[in-house]
């Protein structure tokens, strides 16, 4: 019996790690019984376990007993590369995004064959979507995801197409030979677009950030931008140019600072295509300088 526990098989390491992934975007506040049942733990397991959590703050307890992420486990989080690097980098370029357009402007990165949103900038006129920072949605059915698995290796592509494909409204492609078809002139195209395939009354376009050149000459993809606008509104490809401007400064200060403490605060310009200089803390255009 691993971890001296009633629960055989499965070291204490292990069972904390099944504790806090009972917890995620859908599920940010769990009983007890929530989390030994999510965790797949007895209840007496669960509840010393949880203790020495919650004594660690990694879990808070709630005045009706309810437990959340605690502030320690978030402050750990923080040092992740997702914060400390791409999101610190990325944000004054999302925020010109979204004064130049005024539309939801997303960061993802894919997780296994997800699309994780590291985030998100929206305002009151924004169109209303599902996605949350942290979330997960699946590559197929979103622009990001698009941008994301099309310049993916062919390996990767091939695992998607092979599993059964969500299909969340009726206009989401989900035949592998549409699929690879799309991805393809998603490539051609240089960036990807979706048409109420993730939620009705709402298109995306997303471009690809890419890592440094590898001694062949590519880059591998780190990240994608993307912007949702309702499907009302002008066509969606007019705002491709400051998504490129946007992701094309993200590649170039992560490359600059790739060993800066806090890459954040040490350029105030970064260098993208055909040599033009965009500052990203300039409000309300997002054109080069």
């Amino acid at each position: 019996m691993a971890g001296n526990t009633t629960d055989p098989g499965r070291s204490v390491v292990s069972r904390v790690l099944a504790i806090l992934d009972a917890f995620d975007v859908e599920h940010p506040r769990l009983s007890l019984s929530d989390i030994a049942r999510r965790a797949g733990l007895s209840l007496p397991t669960t509840h010393r376990l949880v203790g020495e959590i919650a004594a660690w703050r990694g879990l808070e307890r709630d005045d009706d007993g309810m437990y959340r992420v605690g502030l320690r486990l978030w402050e750990v989080g923080l040092l992740g590369p997702l914060h400390t690097r791409l999101r610190e980098v990325a944000m004054p370029f999302l925020q010109s995004l979204y004064e130049t357009t005024r539309e939801n402007v997303h960061l993802a990165v894919r997780d296994g064959f997800d699309a994780l949103y590291v985030e998100k900038l929206s305002g009151h006129r924004s169109v209303p979507i599902i996605s949350r920072i942290g979330g997960r949605l699946p590559m197929h059915a979103t622009g990001v995801g698009k941008a994301l698995l099309a310049w993916s290796d062919e390996d990767l592509v091939d695992q998607v197409l092979r599993r059964p494909l969500e299909r969340p409204t009726a206009y989401t492609i989900t035949g592998p030979g549409r699929l690879r078809q799309e991805l393809a002139a998603t490539r051609r195209a240089g960036y990807a677009v979706t048409r109420e395939e993730m939620t009705l009354g709402s298109c995306s376009v997303a471009v690809p950030i890419f890592g440094e050149p590898s001694r062949d000459g590519t880059g591998e993809v780190e990240a994608a931008v993307g912007i949702v606008v309702h499907t009302a509104n002008v066509e969606p490809v007019r705002h491709v140019p400051p998504l490129q401007l946007a992701a094309e400064g993200i590649a170039a200060r992560l490359a600059a600072t790739r060993d800066d403490p806090c890459p954040g605060f040490l350029h105030d310009f970064a260098p993208t295509r055909r040599g033009r200089l965009w500052d990203p803390a300039a409000q309300g255009n997002g054109r080069p300088t």
